[in-house]
């Protein structure tokens, strides 16, 4: 930015910063919905009853995730969605496999509980 101060680009950076804290409070409870369809998916695979549509439900909600976390800046959060997705494609997902992302994917975008 030529011309800029540091100053302006500090306040910047500050407005940007509490945009997306603002989106994402406003957009948690969608992220919270997306994570309970894969949470549904991986009961339902590790009870041998997923359906088609629920696997393809669960993959479409990782895209998602891993689409959008990481303008949040949970970088580490979109790697994980993007590996549950390909997962996901699989007609039998390695279950183990996707309970360990789950817990990873809460623990790098719910870090508060």
């Amino acid at each position: 930015m030529a011309g800029a101060s540091m100053t302006d680009m500090n306040e910047a950076e500050e407005k940007t910063a509490a945009l997306l804290a603002a989106l994402w409070l406003r957009n948690r409870p969608l992220v919270e919905e997306r994570l309970a369809t894969l949470d549904q998916a991986i009961a339902a695979a590790a009870a041998g009853t997923l359906t088609v549509e629920l696997r393809e439900a669960a993959a479409d909600n990782a895209h998602k995730l891993a689409g959008s976390l990481g303008m949040y800046g949970y970088d580490e959060g979109t790697r994980v969605a993007r590996e549950m997705e390909i997962l996901l494609d699989y007609r039998t997902p390695d279950h183990a496999r996707l309970v360990v992302l789950a817990a990873e994917l809460r623990r790098a975008i719910l870090p508060e509980g």
